[in-house]
């Protein structure tokens, strides 16, 4: 029995079939959907949609058509593929937020910068604008060529003639297979005077450098405006081909009557959604990423863009602004990557290339166009010769065309007669009688004077290119006098500005209370008094808040936090907000992401840093640590463990050590120990330490300062007496042990709060859990030996249970960045 045909089996490479057919789609992407002809800047697509609207005679001058009209014939005759492609591709043309210079005039509701699509096709209508006529101009003059469509029905240009650059002056972007362009969109004038100039410099033999066309095309203009940042990019990417250019919206910072200010923003980066880049602010304020914005609408209407963020009146504008174009597309990065297709091949081209291409196509199309209007004047030439002979001899026609009995033998006998061609006798036998008359034939003469003279100008183009390119450049000019307009897009300074090249670098005093806000303040807020002295109100607080910390440092300094559990956070000095002396400031949540149950218990300024140095920790238990600063270099931003502490214990200061210092700590009951630096060994960031201080039962740790901080040991209790103890009277001992006595308290001191070691020449504050701050010179505090109570520094009210809360140091001296002042 025959086997069935259909048993058969085509064995096939599955490797190389896959490769085949990859390949083939990969270059028909490449080719013939998402890159441009470097030629006219336009995909098949656009060059479709475009080519079926003058078919449709759908011109600027005539009424809108229906847009599914005009998809609906450019899908049927030229672009076999979904309309939704073919509508998407004319209502960008008509956007005039996507297109500098719109090809499609568009009528009806075509999405908006919000991102909102068009209206469905059936709803809108489109006609060409008047700039796509110069794409289209003389392409019924042979100008293109013209290739059969998908089913060989019809014709269709493999490009425009386009009397302007569009390549450059609208742009396009596109990702093909392997891949990708885009170009950004140029000022037409910018684009046409480039054009000039390389015509202007072929016509003097010499060569077009790239910084000349630099020079004229100063940059993007993209249709929404916008600031262009440095000029770096935009060489780059001219003179490669690729390169990052950076867009900052255009704002304005206003102040509200309120006392308020507000940021205004008018103009955004190109292809910014403007509804995203709100949600996305307010994403950013609800996630307390940014702090100080209290309001956020969007007042755009006809007349121009315009978003409102509002400001608390405690933020400076400017670091806002600045967080913001870190954070969101207010300022973006356009990367260029001008890829076009040069003989169907795709190539990176560099500025010069594509102005050469352009002008070698309207070259080609000039001298094209020129060709079929020589040809079209030598045929009417030549009809009008035969005229001309035929009116000087018309009885003698006359009677040849009466005597012949049809038209055909009228023709021969004319063209036996008088020498003429088939086309002269063919106009001859179609001539009316009204040609007779003296009017006419003085007319017919003048047009083959006329003729005569423009076939003499058509063959002197096409025979010096000097007189081609001096045309080209006499139409071009035409079309950039009737579409030149001013640039939209400006250009800005760039120098990467970081928030701090906004802020004066100044010394700050940075508060922060128990309870966790903080602020930062100016030194000069607070005045020197003597001590016994009521102090001046220094922070508003809430019930059960006091000011806990304080120090010095400058507003362009990293601040390390560091927190009871163990743990480091960073911030610069500047981004603690600024108050006044009685404000409470903002929680500390708002700037740092602290976990839950965390609170700082150590700050220190990043002055007091250095590559060499260590990091010393005390806990409240009076375990101690040393470890190398370096491993604290990069801190995330949800904080980095610094010392590993037991359930019940907690870290309550950190000092910076060089190896060869001595630390002193501190107890609540008035003990204190003095180590050596160099009896205590460096160990990693995940480590637990060793044990400093052996405390008796309910005793703790309150503070730990270095000996070379100064020579006396200043201690504070907390009904507000205070004494100087030198400093050589606690001498080194091994870590451990309990260490000495160096204050008796009793129930009129109460205990000891606060522990600084000073000099003469300082001064210090006292904090009450009140909010009571006074400001003392520590050369009016008693110096007095180890045992001693110490005498009354401040009043405090006992009946109302205030207390010292803690101290702090000052120094004067301004930019000093020792040890002394980065400990305090």
């Amino acid at each position: 029995m025959e086997p069935n045909v259909f048993d058969k089996f085509n064995e096939i490479d599955l490797k190389k079939t896959m490769e085949k057919s990859y390949i083939d789609y990969a270059m028909s992407v490449i080719a013939a959907r998402a890159l441009p002809d470097v030629r006219d800047g336009l995909k098949p697509v656009q060059r479709r949609v475009l080519f079926s609207m003058i078919e449709l005679n759908n011109g600027p001058d005539k009424p809108h058509r229906k847009c599914a009209r005009i998809v609906g014939d450019t899908m049927g005759k030229y672009h076999p593929h979904g309309d939704s492609s073919i509508y998407g591709a004319l209502v960008n043309m008509a956007q005039d937020w996507s297109m500098r210079y719109t090809l499609v005039d568009g009528h009806g509701n075509f999405g908006s910068v919000d991102g909102d699509g068009a209206a469905a096709m059936r709803y809108t209508e489109a006609r060409l604008s008047k700039i796509a006529m110069e794409m289209l101009a003389d392409i019924n003059k042979d100008t293109v060529d013209f290739a059969p469509n998908f089913d060989e029905t019809e014709k269709e240009p493999t490009v425009l003639p386009a009397r302007f650059p569009n390549l450059l002056v609208n742009g396009t972007t596109g990702i093909a297979v392997g891949m990708a362009t885009n170009i950004p969109p140029h000022n037409i004038k910018e684009v046409i005077d480039a054009v000039v100039r390389l015509i202007d410099n072929k016509i003097e033999d010499k060569d077009t450098t790239i910084d000349e066309i630099i020079s004229i095309i100063k940059g993007p203009d993209f249709p929404t405006g916008a600031n262009i940042l440095g000029l770096r990019g935009i060489k780059e990417a001219y003179t490669t081909g690729r390169g990052k250019i950076k867009v900052r919206a255009v704002t304005e910072i206003e102040s509200m009557s309120n006392g308020k200010s507000r940021i205004v923003v008018s103009e955004l980066p190109y292809l910014v959604n403007k509804a995203k880049l709100i949600e996305k602010i307010a994403e950013l304020v609800k996630d307390k990423r940014i702090d100080g914005i209290t309001d956020l609408r969007d007042e755009s209407n006809r007349e121009g863009m315009r978003v409102v963020i509002e400001l608390r009146k405690d933020v400076n504008a400017n670091i806002i602004l600045n967080r913001l174009y870190k954070h969101t597309q207010l300022q973006d990065t356009f990367g260029v990557n001008m890829l076009a297709l040069v003989d169907n091949q795709p190539k990176v081209l560099n500025i010069l290339q594509m102005l050469k291409y352009y002008l070698a196509h309207q070259e080609d199309v000039v001298t094209r166009r020129t060709k079929y209007e020589l040809n079209k004047a030598k045929e009417r030439a030549h009809i009008l010769e035969g005229l001309l002979i035929a009116l000087d001899n018309i009885d003698e026609i006359i009677k040849i065309i009466r005597g012949s009995a049809n038209v055909n033998i009228a023709k021969e006998e004319l063209i036996k007669r008088f020498g003429l061609s088939d086309a002269q006798a063919q106009a001859i036998v179609d001539i009316r009688l009204r040609a007779l008359t003296g009017l006419e034939r003085e007319r017919l003469e003048s047009e083959y004077n006329e003729l005569l003279a423009k076939i003499e100008y058509f063959e002197g183009i096409l025979a010096d290119e000097k007189k081609l390119l001096t045309l080209i450049k006499e139409e071009i000019l035409v079309v950039e006098d009737k579409y030149k307009d001013d640039r939209r897009t400006g250009f800005m300074q760039d120098d990467d500005m970081e928030d701090e090249d906004l802020i004066q670098k100044e010394d700050i005093i940075i508060a922060m209370t128990k309870l966790g806000y903080i602020k930062r303040m100016s030194p000069d807020n607070f005045n020197v008094q003597n001590r016994g002295g009521k102090g001046i109100k220094g922070m508003q607080t809430i019930d059960d808040d006091f000011i806990e910390d304080i120090v010095m440092s400058t507003t362009h300094n990293d601040i390390y936090f560091f927190t009871n559990k163990g743990r480091v956070y960073t911030i610069k000095g500047y981004k603690i907000p600024e108050a006044s002396r009685i404000a409470r400031g903002v929680a500390i949540v708002n700037l740092l992401q602290l976990q839950p149950d965390e609170k700082i218990s150590a700050i220190i300024p990043s002055e007091a840093r250095s590559r060499d140095g260590y990091l010393f920790m005390v806990t409240k238990n009076g375990t101690i640590k040393k470890c190398q600063i370096n491993l604290f270099d990069n801190i995330r931003k949800n904080g980095l463990a610094a010392i590993n502490l037991t359930e019940d214990d907690e870290l309550i200061e950190v000092k910076v050590t060089h190896g060869d210092d001595d630390l002193i700590i501190v107890s609540k009951y008035g003990m204190c120990i003095r180590i050596n630096d160099k009896d205590i060994r460096a160990v990693g960031r995940g480590a637990t330490g060793v044990r400093g201080m052996r405390l008796n039962k309910g005793d703790e740790v309150i503070g730990m300062q270095l000996a070379s901080q100064g020579e006396y040991l200043l201690l504070v209790s907390e009904y507000g007496y205070g004494k100087r103890t030198k400093i050589s009277e606690f001498k080194v001992q091994n870590r451990g042990g309990k260490g000495i006595i160096c204050y008796k308290d009793n129930e009129k001191t109460g205990k000891l709060v606060g522990a600084k070691l000073v000099n003469e020449d300082r001064e210090i504050l006292l904090i009450t859990t009140e909010g009571i701050i006074i400001r003392i010179e520590v050369s009016g505090i008693s110096i007095l030996g180890r045992t001693a109570s110490g005498v009354k520094l401040m009043n405090v009210d006992r009946e109302s249970d205030t207390k010292i809360a803690s101290i702090a140091k000052i120094r004067e001296e301004k930019n000093t960045e020792s040890d002394e002042k980065s400990n305090e």
